[in-house]
C-alpha cells in the first residue's frame, strides 16, 4: 500500500515539474528515509511498552520533522537488563563410600597389600627400661608369626634415631614394600625425649612448608602406651601415648589398632602382652582389610576445630586470623597448654637423681658434693682444679641451675637419667634468689653429713661452711638457665668464684654471658661424625652450633679466661689430632684441659656402649697431649704443656703468654679478680694470674699431687686390711693351740 502511495506522489511531482527526472529522484530518496524512520519508531514503541512492565521509568521517544533542521539534544535511553550473580560458597567434595555388592570377594573390600608383607618399625623411648622390654617382647612376638616377610626393626627414639625427620617427615623407601610404625611410649610428668618427639609431630603438622600429611604413605600405625594409673589419673594416664596417636592420625597415618593403655604398676607386662597378642592376631588375620589410597585423612580434631557458618563466606578478616591460628592445633590433649616442672618431685627423674646423691633445688636446679670434696676434707688431696688453678676442693660447691642437657654423651655419669633440653626453655622458671639460696643450703647440709666420717679434719670441716668457689658443671647445661647472669652476679657479690662449663650447643646464650672467673667449652670430638657418635646431640645442627661457639670465644668473649675441655674416650675421639688443632686455631682459648674419661659403668637401657676398654691410661693421654702440642707449635700457635694431675688423668696446656719469666702462671689470684670486677674497669685473663706451684708443673715428681696431703691408694689399703685380718686370725689360732 505504501509503495502505491509513493508511486502516485512521484507521478504528481513529475507532471508539476515539467517532466524533470532530478526532482523525481530527490522525492524517491526522501520517501525511502521516511519509510526507514517509521519502521524504527514502531520498534522503539514495542521496546518501550515491554520495559514499562518491569520499570516505572519512562523512556522518551522523539518524532523527527523532516521539514525542520532541529535535532533533539537527548538520545533515547534504552534500559539494560539487570543481571544477578549467584552467591559464592565453598565447593564441597565428598568421598564416595565403596559400593557394597552381594559378592563377598568384592575387590574394594580387600587391602592393597598383605600386612605381613610390610616392613614393621618398632619405636620406643625409655628412662627406666620398661618400654624397651615391652618393645623387645613385641618384636619377638611378631618374629614368631608365620608368613612374615621382613624382620621387624627395633629403634630407640633416644639413641637409634638421630634425626626424627628421617622417619617422621619422610618415611623409609623400601621400594614396593609398605611400612608400618609401632610406637611403645611411656608417660612421664617430667620432661623427657618423648616430648621432643611429640613436638616434632606437632610442628610438622603446623608447618606450611612441608607436606601436612607426611604419614599418609605408611600402611598404618599403632601406639602402645605405658603409665601409672594411680599417680596420673584421668586424662593424664598414658597421655603422651594418646598425643602420639592423635598427631600420627592428623599427619595422615592410618590407625591399624586402638591405642593401648597399660598401667605398669598394677597391670604390668601381662596387660601389655594382651595388647601385643591382639595386634599380632590382626596382622595374621585373613579377614579383608579395607585400605583406600584416596581415602580422607583421619584428622581427629576435624569436628572439634572446624566451625560451620551459614553465610558460606570464604574470606577471612586479617584481624580474625590470630583467633583461627590459636584454635588450630594448639590445644593439648588436656584442653590447655601446661607448663611443666623440669624435675617434679614425684617423677622418676627426681627419684633417680636423688638416689645418685643429688639435692634437687626448686624445680630445675641441683647440687651435689663431689668425691674430691670428701677427699679434701679427709686430707687425701684435691682435684685437678687445685693443681691447675688453686681451687681447694673442700671450699668448692658443685651445682647447676639447669639439670637439662642437650647432649646424651656416652661418657656421662648420669647415663641419660637427667632431663633433656634442645634449644628453648620450656619449663617453669625459678628465680635466681631461690636457686642461689637453695644451692648453698643443700651444699652445707651435705657437708654436715660428713662430720661422722672417719678421717675428717676439723679445720677443713669448719672452713667448708664458707664456700669460696662454685663449679657450674655437675650435670645439665648451666648456661641454658634464663637468669644465669643474675645467678653468677649473686656468686660474685659473695666473692664466690665462678667456673662455668658449657657444651657449645647454645651460641646465643654464650654470646650474652657476662663475666665469669673462668669459662669452659666442652670439645668432645674434632669432626662432625665423631661428635655425633660421642655426644649424641639432640639438635640436628649441632656442628654449626659448635662452630658458632668457637667464633664467639675468639670475638665476643675474648676478654674472658677461656678453656677448651677435651674428654678422651678410646675408640671414639683420640685419633684426629689435626682437626683438634683446627678448632684451637679457630677459637684461640687461653688454656686447654685434656682429661681421660672416667668409667662409671655401662647402661644398656640408655644406650651407653662404654666398657673399660674405652678408658685411656694416663700414658695414652700424655701421648695425645704431646702430639697436639707439636701440631699446634708447627702451625705457629704458641701453646705448650703447663701442668698435670696424674691422679685425675688430667693435663693442662696453656698459651705461652701465661709463662712469665720462664714460670707458668696458670693459678688464679681470686682477690685480684674481685677487685678488678668491682672496679668496673675492663680487664683480661692475664690481669689476675699467679704462679703455678712447682709440684703441679708438667714433669714434676709429684705429678700434681699436693705434698701436704696424704696419698690414699684404695687398693693398697684394702690389701693392707686383708693382711691385717689374716695376721690377727693366725695369732688367734696360735693362742687357742697354746691353751
Amino acid at each position: 500500500m505504501i509503495g502505491g502511495v509513493i508511486f502516485i506522489v512521484c507521478s504528481l511531482f513529475y507532471l508539476l515539474s515539467g517532466g524533470r527526472w532530478s526532482v523525481i529522484f530527490a522525492a524517491t530518496v526522501f520517501a525511502g528515509i521516511y519509510k526507514y524512520e517509521q519502521s524504527s519508531n514502531i520498534s522503539d514503541t514495542k521496546t518501550t511498552q515491554e520495559t514499562k512492565s518491569t520499570s516505572e521509568v519512562e523512556s522518551p521517544i522523539y518524532a523527527i520533522d523532516f521539514t525542520s533542521s532541529y535535532t533533539p539534544v537527548k538520545s533515547s535511553n534504552i534500559p539494560q537488563p539487570i543481571r544477578t550473580r549467584a552467591k559464592r560458597s565453598p565447593k564441597v567434595i565428598k568421598a564416595s563410600k565403596p559400593i557394597i555388592t552381594n559378592n563377598k570377594e568384592a575387590s574394594l573390600t580387600k587391602s592393597v597389600v598383605n600386612l605381613l608383607e610390610s616392613q614393621i618399625y618398632i619405636f620406643y623411648t625409655t628412662l627406666t627400661g620398661s618400654s624397651q622390654r615391652v618393645a623387645k617382647s613385641l618384636q619377638e612376638k611378631l618374629l614368631s608369626l608365620e608368613g612374615l616377610s621382613n624382620e621387624p626393626k627395633l629403634l630407640s627414639l633416644d639413641d637409634d634415631v638421630d634425626d626424627l625427620e628421617e622417619y617422621f617427615l619422610k618415611t623409609p623407601d623400601n621400594g614396593s614394600t609398605k611400612n608400618i610404625y609401632l610406637l611403645v611410649l611411656p608417660s612421664y610428668e617430667t620432661d623427657s625425649p618423648i616430648d621432643y618427639f611429640l613436638e616434632h609431630l606437632k610442628e610438622t603438622y603446623n608447618d606450611f612448608r612441608v607436606d601436612k600429611y607426611s604419614m599418609k604413605s605408611l600402611l598404618g600405625f599403632a601406639v602402645l602406651g605405658l603409665g601409672d594409673s594411680e599417680s596420673w589419673k584421668g586424662e593424664k594416664f598414658c597421655y603422651q601415648a594418646k598425643l602420639a596417636d592423635r598427631w600420627m592420625g592428623k599427619l595422615g597415618g592410618r590407625r591399624l589398632f586402638p591405642v593401648g593403655e597399660v598401667c605398669m604398676k598394677y597391670e604390668g607386662e601381662p596387660k601389655a602382652q594382651e595388647w601385643i597378642q591382639n595386634f599380632a592376631q590382626l596382622l595374621s588375620d585373613d579377614e579383608p582389610f579395607y585400605i583406600d589410597e584416596n581415602d580422607d585423612v583421619d584428622d581427629s580434631d576435624k569436628e572439634e576445630d572446624e566451625e560451620v557458618t551459614d553465610d558460606g563466606d570464604t574470606l577471612v578478616d586479617v584481624e580474625d586470623m590470630g583467633d583461627i591460628i590459636r584454635k588450630s592445633g594448639t590445644r593439648g590433649l588436656l584442653g590447655k597448654e601446661e607448663v611443666k616442672q623440669m624435675v617434679a618431685k614425684d617423677s622418676p627423674t627426681y627419684k633417680s637423681l636423688t638416689k645418685q646423691g643429688y639435692t634437687i633445688v626448686g624445680s630445675h636446679s641441683g647440687v651435689k658434693i663431689c668425691r674430691w670434696t670428701k677427699s679434701a676434707l679427709r686430707g687425701r688431696g684435691s682435684c685437678y682444679k687445685f693443681a691447675f688453678y688453686g681451687i681447694k676442693s673442700h671450699l668448692c660447691m658443685e651445682t647447676t641451675p639447669s639439670l637439662a642437657c642437650s647432649n646424651k654423651c656416652v661418657f656421662c655419669w648420669r647415663h641419660g637419667t637427667n632431663p633433656v633440653a634442645k634449644s628453648n626453655w620450656r619449663w617453669e622458671v625459678d628465680p635466681p634468689e631461690k636457686v642461689f639460696e637453695g644451692a648453698l643450703a643443700g651444699h652445707y647440709q651435705k657437708i654436715k653429713q660428713m662430720r661422722g666420717v672417719p678421717g675428717i679434719q676439723m679445720d677443713r670441716f669448719q672452713e667448708a661452711f664458707q664456700v669460696k668457689h662454685c663449679a657450674l658443671s655437675l650435670v645439665g647445661e648451666p648456661i641454658f638457665y634464663p637468669h644465669i647472669n643474675e645467678f653468677v652476679g649473686m656468686l660474685h657479690k659473695q666473692h664466690i668464684s665462678s667456673f662455668l662449663v658449657c657444651n657449645a650447643q647454645h651460641p646465643d646464650h654464650l654470646a650474652k654471658l657476662n663475666r665469669v672467673t673462668q669459662l669452659y667449652v666442652s670439645i668432645d670430638a674434632p669432626t662432625r661424625q665423631d661428635l655425633k657418635k660421642v655426644d649424641r646431640p639432640l639438635n640436628s645442627d649441632f656442628w654449626e652450633r659448635l662452630m658458632s661457639c668457637l667464633d664467639i670465644l675468639r670475638t665476643t668473649q675474648k676478654h674472658q679466661r677461656t678453656v677448651f675441655r677435651l674428654t678422651l674416650v678410646k675408640g671414639f675421639n683420640m685419633s684426629d689430632i689435626e682437626s683438634y688443632a683446627d678448632m684451637v686455631a679457630r677459637a684461640l682459648p687461653s688454656q686447654i684441659e685434656i682429661k681421660g674419661a672416667t668409667f662409671c659403668g655401662s647402661s644398656n637401657a640408655n644406650g651407653n656402649p662404654l666398657t673399660m676398654q674405652n678408658i685411656p691410661f694416663y700414658e695414652e693421654c700424655k701421648e695425645f697431649v704431646i702430639s697436639l702440642s707439636k701440631e699446634l707449635q708447627s702451625r705457629g700457635l704458641n701453646y705448650d704443656i703447663a701442668a698435670e694431675h696424674a691422679h685425675s688423668c688430667c693435663i693442662l696446656m696453656a698459651d705461652t703468654k701465661f709463662k712469665i719469666n720462664n714460670k707458668w702462671h696458670t693459678h688464679i689470684d681470686y682477690t685480684k679478680f674481685f677487685e678488678l670486677l668491682e672496679s668496673g674497669k675492663d680487664f683480661v685473663d692475664l690481669d689476675y694470674v699467679t704462679e703455678t706451684p712447682d709440684w703441679a708443673v708438667w714433669g714434676s715428681e709429684e705429678a700434681g699431687f699436693n705434698p701436704i696431703d696424704t696419698k690414699f691408694d684404695r687398693k693398697a689399703e684394702k690389701l693392707k686390711k686383708k693382711l691385717d685380718r689374716e695376721e690377727q686370725s693366725r695369732k688367734l689360732l696360735e693362742s687357742q693351740k697354746s691353751h
